[in-house]
């Protein structure tokens, strides 16, 4: 087997593109990617496009071969992912087994969304699911695990609030991010009540996006210099009949020990996460399923990041999808991308080596539909 590198990558701005058609959107972001790889059209022998929203939207399906085509593809294998918020990551993992498989040299990963829709409404997981139809859109959903976390571990509304305000913080440094003004903890708690206990500054807003990677074979990786490979990728689903307590959640533990292993490597090990902060109770879960603190240790890892504690691993530094904003099928290939380029940077306070990106999708029986872990690796490609 091949190791997959990070040869490439493409990202816009992630806020309203309204007056940009969905495809141009994967299309710009699909042409930086292959500009910053160096690599030719011609090279890419599979191209993966995610989206999780168009065909209910808009009606549009095959939306990969409309955007490849604007950026001089054609005659290579193209796929449509769809896998809720996990769509990007998902594709990811996709393009990683092919090269891995050594089935291609070269593939190209996009994901994009256009969610300011007027159709857009809540989003849940299925509108015939028995939840959905009793009310426990994804807001609700994660008020739940917010409420019971807080009755179990004597987690505080403001230790939720730090999630926010951290990534807010974090924003005001990327120019992709959609939310850059800085907020307070008071701003958080102030602000209108979604679903009790979280406020609007903790829910991930809407966003209109797309982010891109080219993803080459140790071949090319000597030829171009590639800089990042790929140490583990795992894509898992959830197991719906054994939650215990929605105060935890083991499919981000059995994920995140699934990419530890397949990469040699533990939590501690880590210099940078990038995870899936939809609402800020979720962050929160992240930390301790993917063993950054102890289970019920998460509020208080929070406020640590919060107030700069240099003994935690800095998490959602590009501001995370609270603040940068959440185009569903872009944010997974988003993710990974904030990450190689924190690694590329050597950022934040230690040397950036070894980095996580985490993703979860939909909904289904108190348990996730998708889960994905990717753990990236700084080095050069060597002949």
């Amino acid at each position: 087997m091949t190791t997959p590198w990070i040869a490439g990558c493409g990202l816009t701005t992630f806020g309203r593109h309204e007056e940009t058609g969905l495809d141009i959107l994967a299309a710009i972001a699909a042409r930086d990617a292959l500009l910053d790889a160096r690599i030719p059209p011609a090279k890419i022998g599979l191209a993966v496009f995610a989206n999780a929203l168009a065909a209910r939207l808009s009606g549009s399906l095959t939306i990969g071969q409309d955007a490849f085509a604007h950026v001089g593809l054609a005659g290579c294998a193209v796929l449509n992912v769809e896998n809720a918020c996990t769509s990007g990551s998902s594709a990811f993992h996709i393009a990683v087994m092919a090269i891995r498989a050594g089935e291609v040299e070269a593939a190209l990963v996009v994901g994009a969304e256009k969610m300011f829709h007027p159709a857009l409404g809540l989003i849940d997981s299925g509108r015939t699911l028995p939840d959905t139809l009793l009310g426990r859109v994804t807001p609700a959903g994660f008020a739940l695990r917010a409420s019971r976390h807080m009755q179990r571990f004597g987690t505080t509304a403001e230790q939720l609030a730090a999630v926010s305000v951290k990534n807010r913080r974090s924003a005001a440094t990327n120019p992709n991010a959609m939310m850059r003004d800085p907020i307070s903890v008071r701003d958080v708690l102030s602000a209108p009540m979604v679903v009790d206990p979280l406020t609007r500054l903790q829910c991930s807003p809407i966003a209109d996006g797309a982010a891109a990677m080219v993803l080459v074979n140790d071949r090319l990786a000597r030829q171009i210099g590639a800089r990042t490979h790929v140490r583990a990728s795992v894509l898992t689903s959830g197991t719906y009949d054994q939650i215990d307590d929605l105060a935890e959640w083991r499919t981000d533990g059995r994920s995140a020990q699934m990419a530890y292993e397949r990469a040699g490597v533990s939590a501690g090990d880590l210099d940078v996460v990038e995870c899936h902060d939809a609402f800020s109770i979720a962050e929160i879960l992240h930390y301790e399923g993917l063993g950054l603190c102890p289970v019920g240790e998460g509020g208080r890892y929070a406020e640590r990041l919060l107030a700069g504690d240099t003994a935690c691993v800095p998490v959602n530094p590009s501001g995370g999808l609270m603040s940068r904003g959440h185009p569903v099928g872009a944010t997974g290939i988003a993710q990974i991308i904030e990450i190689t380029r924190y690694l590329e940077k050597c950022g934040g306070h230690r040397p950036g080596r070894l980095g996580l990106a985490h993703c979860m999708g939909g909904d289904k029986d108190a348990d996730t539909k998708s889960c994905t872990v990717a753990i990236v690796e700084r080095k050069h490609a060597v002949a």
